[in-house]
């Protein structure tokens, strides 16, 4: 048994469009010294799938820049090893001849790569649900019941507001799916949710492509699941450890700050025997918490320095919080500056922004207070 990974980086992008209009939503940081890719790179690696291939859209400088060749996560090989595959549009691609929007007109893009696989089984996966899954047990468990293709679920409690973030699927006692609703729109109480993690053999997402090409198809749910759904063999792998997904600027703040407040959930990400978490190493040192320094309650990424007080937040690479600023329950990305006196709440801030002394921010949970990438204030 072999298999091929395929990481769509974009396709999400516009769930969190104030973090995505410079980077890919592959590459926006998470957790104090991560990226939403590692999550699925690491997946894939800890189950021993070394060939994967990162399909890229737009404004993946940052992309390229955190994978380099991959050998933080093992992928530096000769043989397999990452490839990130620019966009360009083939004659099937879409009608219009511009980016694609969807995974299918992204398949379709890139017909004589997928032709050219090897491996009996791809396993494809998004970016914007982070989890650390067996994807081992996934592929054993679709092979086993002989399915057409095998989606990873997790069974949640909804509001109608949740509801028409996700793809909601039924399945039977067997675990084949017989009912499939995206988005739906009067959604409320119990259901699976599409963790956008996919096994398919190579020969029926081959299949999958040409048919698409032929038809005109765009989605992959709609066009192809749904339309197949009493004809084709579709199963579910339910999941029952933690995940996050990432549908807004609101459930990016959440998450990333329950993990600071929930143990249990942090642990079932980062801390699962064999399935570390991997990302890009950097040469910083320790973080530096001087004498005034009054930090309770949060993740704090080498090269930072504290002088002020750091409540609840978390803190990437290279942030320095000045002498008698108040940093609360705030997200502070990488080489941002808080200057001395500053008073910041509820506050999401991009790369490199600088805010001045006795300056003070505040936000709300639903309604993060957000920085863009550079910003002065």
């Amino acid at each position: 048994m072999s298999a091929v990974g395929i990481i769509f980086s974009n396709i999400h992008d516009r769930n969190v469009s104030e973090l995505t209009r410079v980077r890919t939503m592959a590459s926006v940081p998470f957790a104090c010294r991560y990226r939403l890719i590692d999550f699925a790179l690491s997946n894939m690696v800890n189950s021993n799938i070394i060939t994967i291939n990162v399909i890229t859209h737009y404004n993946y400088h940052s992309l390229m820049d955190h994978i380099g060749t991959g050998k933080d996560w093992d992928l530096a090989r000769r043989s397999g090893g990452i490839k990130i595959l620019p966009p360009y549009i083939s004659a099937f691609a879409n009608n219009e001849n511009s980016l694609y929007t969807t995974r299918l007109e992204a398949l379709k893009s890139l017909t004589h790569f997928i032709e050219g696989m090897t491996e009996d089984y791809v396993v494809m996966s998004d970016c914007n649900v982070v989890c650390n899954i067996d994807l081992n047990a996934m592929i054993n468990a679709h092979i086993e019941s002989g399915a057409d293709m095998t989606i990873a679920v997790q069974k949640r409690t909804l509001d109608y507001e949740t509801a028409k973030k996700n793809v909601l699927i039924e399945s039977d006692e067997n675990g084949r799916i017989i009912d499939i609703e995206a988005n739906p729109k009067n959604f409320e109480g119990e259901a699976d949710i599409n963790l956008n993690i996919t096994v398919v053999s190579r020969r029926y997402l081959q299949e999958i492509v040409l048919t698409a090409i032929a038809h005109d198809y765009k989605s992959l749910t709609k066009d192809i699941l749904m339309k197949t759904i009493d004809k084709r063999d579709y199963r579910i792998y339910r999941f029952e450890g933690y995940s996050a997904a990432i549908s807004s600027m609101v459930d990016y703040f959440a998450h990333n700050m329950e993990l600071i407040s929930d143990e249990k959930k942090y642990d079932s990400l980062f801390n699962v025997a064999d399935r570390p978490i991997f990302t890009k190493v950097r040469n910083s040192p320790p973080a530096y918490y001087s004498d005034s320094a009054n930090v309770k309650d949060s993740l704090i990424a080498d090269g930072c320095i504290i002088d002020g007080t750091v409540e609840n937040c978390i803190l990437f690479r290279g942030v320095h919080i000045g002498k008698g600023a108040v940093v609360k329950n705030s997200i502070l990305f990488q080489d941002t500056i808080i200057s001395d006196n500053a008073s910041l709440n509820c506050v999401v801030a991009d790369k490199n922004v600088f805010v001045h002394d006795r300056v003070t921010l505040s936000g709300a949970p639903s309604l993060p207070f957000y920085l863009d990438k550079g910003r002065k204030i």
